[in-house]
């Protein structure tokens, strides 16, 4: 591992492409070097998502864990395995995300504190029609602080590209957490 992934302004994520239980995602740097995997556990009735240091799951970074069985409106709680302490929470927006995936970031005491939503509601209705020929885009905040998140088009694999601002303030565990959990909801649904 030559990166931290939880201070880059820049890295992608990658579905790993023949993983026959559950999914796999790599974390890439910018010159596309392994700096993360996360694993996420199949045949769960509840998600548990974990983020790893190295493909070989050695060092565990960050847990993903949904808090009720039910996806719709769903709260998954991330905590930071390194000293055991939880970061906050990422709620999933049940009606909203319907037509426009849409998510809260919340803090270690539940309190709101980012949104996260596609990008457009025309592209976002045209996407659920058109499965899989429009690529996501989403953005945290807005105006020139906000971290962008995109989809890369490729029928075959899935990729996420992040962006985040040099001095953004949130969290990057949080911003992380986001990201490994639209690629598992939201990336399985497309």
């Amino acid at each position: 591992m030559t990166s931290d992934p939880l201070v880059l302004d820049r890295y992608t994520l990658r579905r790993k492409v023949f993983k026959i239980f559950g999914a796999g995602f790599y974390i890439l740097d910018p010159q596309a070097i392994l700096i993360g995997y996360s694993a996420q556990k199949a045949f769960k009735l509840k998600e548990d998502i974990r983020l790893f240091a190295d493909e070989a799951q050695t060092v565990l970074i960050l847990s993903i864990k949904a808090r009720q069985m039910i996806d719709f409106a769903a709260c998954y709680d991330i905590v930071d395995e390194r000293d055991g302490k939880r970061v906050g929470a990422a709620r999933r927006r049940g009606f909203s995300s319907f037509v426009r995936d849409s998510w809260e970031l919340l803090d270690e005491n539940d309190a709101p504190i980012a949104h996260l939503q596609e990008d457009s509601l025309g592209l976002a209705l045209l996407r659920r029609l058109l499965s899989g020929l429009i690529p996501q885009r989403f953005h945290i905040g807005a105006g020139a602080q906000a971290i962008q998140i995109h989809q890369r088009f490729n029928p075959f694999i899935y990729k996420l590209d992040v962006s985040i601002p040099p001095d953004s303030e949130l969290d990057r565990r949080l911003i992380l957490a986001m990201v490994v959990l639209l690629a598992a909801i939201e990336g399985r649904q497309g």
